[in-house]
């Protein structure tokens, strides 16, 4: 059963339902059948285990407390906004910690199909706040529901007080309704662009007035602040609430057109197969929007693993360091060359650029992130100097990432040397880039590293291997 064709068939499972593995897992799996191998993710992320970093702290509260204490402190205005500047930069680093946390989970332990979904979710509801409770909470919120029902995820997120405060609704009351809400829950979230009106937004607005959170997070509906009168939405008229509008939304078969076409966006190819988009979104429909039902339909397709998807996907910054974590066993030992890599390379989790999320796809390689891209590998293991600097965006950490593009990391190359010991150097590097390489690589590549590394221990020459073969523009697939 283990063929190289199957091999490269379990590591494409691996890195679309996760972030790859190591070569020992992918031997040891490629002895099973897909079905199998399937099921084991889908077990192994049945739970899902709340990150936890902030804790029980009100930092909304806090900071508000903190503003009035500057106010009354003596001093000049100038040591009062240093002291509000200082508070919030502990609260990016919260954040930053929570960044951090999430990607060491992507990239070690069980659970992987889990984080990859929460990941998929993270990006299409595109949120940004500075309350690091709120981050936390709507995190855990989404990795909850992430291979649950869609219906109960939209319904989960929709009062969630990050998403609440990114979009207004806070704001969002009678006689002034603020529709921003209102269009993204359409346009972004369920129907996409063009298949609502003007006037189904205006009018479901109405129906959100009264949704907020409290300063703990929690989400509160309050009836003085919402607007009970008739509203006609999608051709139909009542005194519709915000729930009300949710359901409608899923009724259409448009929602499921669209979540579909996402899933396989993100999971099998840029470009579309209309014919495979129509067959899951029958099947999404039919099933009341199971997400875990609608993901092993798709891994256990036939066309899931044709040749055309194997390797057509461009790694995110995020899925870059998990694979790199989850493949070779690195340590990061610290958060500042996991915020580094996702600022330079233009993915920091939990800061998307704007209420449409990271566009993905072609859009993480150019001319600039490709060479960056391709140095990491000897920034990361040979104690190399990345000269990248990092946009000043006001998110994560910046100054002390600025002054950081050396980075020790932990590696046992004794270890990663252990699994090809029997391996013999002409045929080195062949073996490793069938581990880490999704593609084919010319011969010519292959001899000249080789070449390289003659006349070195083995151990020596399955590190500088390595190195090279996730130093090629093919390692970014």
């Amino acid at each position: 059963m283990h063929t190289l064709q199957h091999q490269r068939n379990v590591q494409h499972l691996l890195w679309r339902a996760g972030f790859g593995a190591s070569p020992a897992e992918i031997r040891q799996l490629s002895m099973q059948p897909l079905d199998k191998i399937i099921r084991q993710l889908f077990l192994e992320s049945k739970t899902a285990d709340t990150i936890e970093v902030v804790g029980d702290e009100n930092l909304l509260s806090e900071f508000k407390k903190l503003k009035r204490e500057a106010k009354q402190t003596a001093g000049s205005e100038e040591e009062k906004k240093e002291m509000l500047k200082e508070a919030l930069g502990e609260r990016r680093e919260t954040i930053g910690n929570l960044n951090y946390t999430w990607v060491k989970r992507m990239g070690e332990g069980k659970g992987a199909l889990r984080e990859k979904m929460t990941l998929f979710w993270h990006n299409h509801f595109a949120c940004r706040s500075k309350i690091a409770s709120f981050v936390e909470q709507q995190n855990n919120t989404i990795r909850q529901h992430a291979l649950g029902k869609f219906g109960d995820l939209l319904m989960a997120i929709s009062k969630d007080a990050a998403m609440l405060q990114f979009l207004n609704n806070q704001q969002n009351r009678k006689k002034t309704p603020n529709e921003n809400f209102a269009r993204e829950v359409m346009e972004l979230f369920t129907l996409g662009r063009g298949h609502y009106t003007e006037q189904d937004i205006k009018e479901a607005a109405r129906a959100f007035t009264g949704w907020g959170f409290t300063l703990q997070g929690e989400f509160v509906f309050r009836p003085f602040f919402h607007d009970d009168g008739e509203k006609t939405i999608f051709g139909k008229t009542g005194r519709f609430k915000g729930e009300d509008v949710i359901k409608m939304l899923l009724e259409k078969p448009q929602t499921a057109t669209f979540i579909a076409t996402k899933i396989y966006r993100y999971f099998v190819n840029e470009r579309v197969n209309q014919a495979h988009v129509a067959a899951m979104a029958q099947r999404f429909l039919s099933t009341e929007y199971d997400i875990a039902d609608l993901l092993e339909y798709v891994f256990k397709s036939e066309w899931f693993y044709a040749p055309d998807h194997l390797g057509a996907q461009i790694k995110s910054p995020v899925e870059l360091l998990a694979g790199m974590k989850r493949t070779l066993g690195v340590q990061f030992d610290d958060k500042a060359p996991v915020l580094y890599v996702q600022k330079v390379l233009g993915q920091v989790l939990f800061f998307p650029p704007n209420v449409a999320g990271w566009a993905g796809g072609k859009t993480w390689i150019d001319s600039s992130s490709l060479l960056t891209r391709m140095q990491l590998p000897q920034a990361f293991f040979r104690n190399e100097t990345l000269a990248v600097g990092v946009k000043d965006d006001g998110d994560a950490n910046e100054e002390k990432i600025q002054r950081k593009a050396k980075f020790d990391l932990k590696i046992d190359w004794a270890q990663w040397a252990k699994t090809f010991e029997k391996e013999p150097s002409e045929t080195l590097p062949q073996t490793l880039a069938s581990y880490l390489i999704q593609v084919p690589i010319n011969a010519q590549v292959l001899k000249n590293i080789s070449q390289r590394n003659e006349g070195k221990s083995h151990e020596e020459q399955v590190k500088q291997t390595t190195i090279a073969l996730m130093s090629l523009p093919e390692y970014q697939v």
